[in-house]
């Protein structure tokens, strides 16, 4: 599979959407598998060498490809809001509320593809890519954090994002958004309960500690 960043327009990725356009087709009736990837990239005209150049992890590359490609339908779709209009959690639930629309637009062959990802052989890259779709949200909400809060912020969000699309997709709109904004509010209790806090603290008395009995105490001789 060619890399996310890679120019569009060259062979490999142009094919990529076209083999993943005839796995759509295929994925509600045979669903999300090595089979249903053979039929689509034979019906492109690629032979088996080919597709094993192309897309050498078979449904697990395919899979990523169409993530990416909600993601991108997802920002397309925030092109026009301004963020900076907008509360720090409305932003959070209009990011999220895009990417679970761009989702739900193919919610028959997407439930396939969910329950590929839920498998536990997929776990690494359903996480993978449910973290670069927080910090995309994240960076778009205009997070510039780069200490520990970088971190848990995508975390807290990637927690997020994986069962409210999955409500999405089996529950319908209103399921999902319920989810979303309860969630949210319960990330805002934890930040107002988190600020004015020194995290760092413990990490600085151990340091302390150890540097007093290495060198003694700051006041002697």
């Amino acid at each position: 599979m060619s890399h996310p960043d890679a120019p569009r327009d060259d062979w490999a990725s142009r094919m990529e959407q076209t083999v993943l356009d005839a796995a759509l087709d295929r994925a509600p009736t045979m669903g999300w598998n090595a089979r249903m990837v053979a039929s689509a990239c034979t019906a492109c005209g690629l032979s088996d060498g080919d597709r094993e150049l192309l897309l050498p992890n078979g449904p697990r590359d395919l899979a990523a490809l169409l993530w990416r490609r909600n993601d991108d339908a997802a920002f397309e779709a925030l092109a026009d809001v301004d963020p900076t209009t907008l509360k720090i959690r409305d932003r959070i639930a209009r990011g999220v509320s895009a990417r679970l629309e761009a989702s739900a637009a193919g919610a028959e062959a997407e439930r396939r593809v969910a329950g590929f990802m839920a498998l536990p052989t997929n776990a690494d890259l359903a996480l993978t890519l449910t973290w670069a779709t927080a910090d995309r949200i994240w960076r778009w909400a205009g997070d510039v954090a780069t200490d520990w809060n970088h971190q848990s912020k995508r975390t807290i969000l990637s927690g997020i994002l994986i069962p409210a699309m999955t409500l999405r997709l089996f529950d319908g709109k209103a399921a999902a958004d319920a989810f979303v904004a309860a969630r949210i509010e319960n990330v805002m209790v934890f930040e107002k309960w988190k600020a004015g806090r020194d995290f760092y603290s413990p990490l600085r008395a151990a340091t302390d500690f150890l540097a007093r009995l290495r060198y003694g105490p700051r006041d002697a001789a």
